[in-house]
């Protein structure tokens, strides 16, 4: 045996023990790949029906959004004719009853004026 083929067998044995040396971390990480795997997929059949639930009710809260801007909607034209109604009033009635209102006043104090002087 020559001294090349000693250093060939050494760098051999060598080579080995280092393919050794990185299988047992490729080995770890397969693993960790399959473990990352199933947890993946858990996830996912978890997370689906959660997505789909999720979906369901944003589209029915959208629908219930738009009827409450529908009566929004109505709630500020009815507040638009009642104001409008109030002034109305306010302005047919109010000035008749300023009047009437003068009127009872003078009249009590006239007839005030003639208890008090007896």
């Amino acid at each position: 045996m020559s001294l090349g083929d000693i250093a060939g067998l050494i760098a051999a044995i060598a080579f080995v023990l280092l393919v050794g040396a990185l299988a047992v971390p490729l080995l770890k990480l397969g693993r960790v790949m399959d473990e990352a795997r199933k947890s993946l997929s858990d996830v996912t059949e978890h997370t689906l029906p959660v997505i789909d639930e999720a979906a369901v009710t944003i589209s029915s809260t959208n629908a219930q959004i738009s009827k409450v801007d529908t009566v929004t909607t109505a709630a500020a034209e009815v507040s638009t004719n009642v104001s409008a109604l109030t002034s109305l009033v306010a302005a047919t009635v109010g000035a008749p009853l300023i009047k009437i209102a003068a009127f009872s006043l003078a009249v009590r104090g006239l007839f005030g004026k003639g208890e008090k002087s007896t």
